[in-house]
C-alpha cells in the first residue's frame, strides 16, 4: 500500500518550513508528499528536501483554482494549467488535481457539465504534452463547499468518459464521497480504471482513519479487490501526533 503524506495538514509538528515537513514525512518512512497550491511554497526548498530523502512529490494542484462551469473562466484556467505543468516538470511530478468550480447561479446543469467537459477537453493535449495526468475532483458541498458544482463521483465519471483523453482522469476522495453519503465504488462499476490517486479520511470530522464511523478494513478491501496500486494520499486532520496516528492507520490496514 502506498501512501503519500499531504504536508498542508500533517507534519505541522515540523513547524511552517514545508521542506521540514518533507523531511519529516522521510523519516517516518513514507514514500511520497503532496500538497495544495504551489505559488505560496519554497518549490526549491521542497524539491531540495526531496531528492535528499529520496521521497517522491505525488501531486499538487492547478492555480488558479479552476472555474471550469464557466466558459469566460477557460482561458485563465488552461493559462494556469501550462504554469502549472512547468512547475511540475521541473519538480518531476506527473500529476495534478484541479477542481472544477461553483455552480453558476441561473444556467442549467447540463450546461455547466458541458463547460466543465469542453475545458478538460482544451487541457487533454496540454497535459499530455507535458507528460502529466490531469485529476478532477469531486468535492462535497454538504460540510466543507457549499456551491461546488461537482459532488457526484457517477457524474464525474460521465464527465471523464466524454473528454476522450487518458490524461485526464479522477481523484477519488473518500472523505468528500462518505460527506456526501456514497457507498465505497459509487458510480464506478466498470469505470475503477479512471481512478489515479485516492484521498482518505475519516467521517465526520475529515480526521485520522479510525476516528470516524468508516469501516476502513471494508474500504481497503475494496480498493484491492479492484487492483487499485496507485497512492493514498493521507489528507486528514490529525487529533494527534502525526506519527501516532499514522501508527493508528498502520493498524487499520493489516485487517483489510
Amino acid at each position: 500500500m502506498k501512501l503519500s503524506a499531504c504536508i498542508e495538514v500533517l507534519f505541522n509538528e515540523a513547524g511552517d518550513d514545508f521542506a521540514d515537513r518533507v523531511r519529516a514525512a522521510a523519516a517516518a518512512g513514507l514514500p511520497a508528499v503532496e500538497f495544495w497550491n504551489w505559488r505560496d511554497k519554497d518549490l526549491a526548498g521542497i524539491a531540495a528536501a526531496a531528492q535528499d530523502r529520496t521521497i517522491q512529490i505525488a501531486g499538487f494542484c492547478v492555480e488558479p483554482w479552476g472555474q471550469l462551469t464557466d466558459p469566460a473562466s477557460h482561458n485563465v484556467f488552461l493559462a494556469g494549467l501550462r504554469e502549472t505543468c512547468a512547475q511540475a516538470q521541473w519538480l518531476g511530478v506527473n500529476q495534478l488535481i484541479t477542481q472544477v468550480g461553483q455552480t453558476v447561479a441561473g444556467v442549467e446543469r447540463a450546461v455547466q457539465r458541458d463547460a466543465v467537459v469542453a475545458a478538460l477537453k482544451a487541457a487533454g493535449p496540454i497535459v499530455e504534452d507535458a507528460g502529466v495526468t490531469l485529476l478532477i475532483e469531486p468535492l462535497n458541498d454538504k460540510v466543507d463547499h457549499p456551491g461546488y458544482f461537482l459532488t457526484d463521483t457517477a457524474e464525474a465519471v460521465t464527465i471523464l468518459r466524454r473528454t476522450g483523453s487518458p490524461a485526464v482522469a479522477l481523484i477519488y476522495d473518500r472523505y468528500h464521497a462518505m460527506a456526501m453519503g456514497e457507498p465505497i465504488g459509487h458510480g464506478l462499476e466498470g469505470n475503477t480504471d479512471l481512478i489515479r490517486h485516492v484521498h482518505i479520511a475519516d467521517a465526520p470530522g475529515r480526521h485520522e482513519p479510525g476516528s470516524g464511523r468508516a469501516d476502513w478494513p471494508a474500504e481497503l478491501a475494496w480498493f484491492k479487490a479492484n487492483h487499485y496500486d496507485g497512492f493514498f494520499g493521507l489528507e486528514y486532520w490529525p487529533t494527534v501526533e502525526t506519527a501516532k496516528s499514522l501508527e493508528h492507520f498502520a493498524s487499520l490496514t493489516a485487517l483489510a
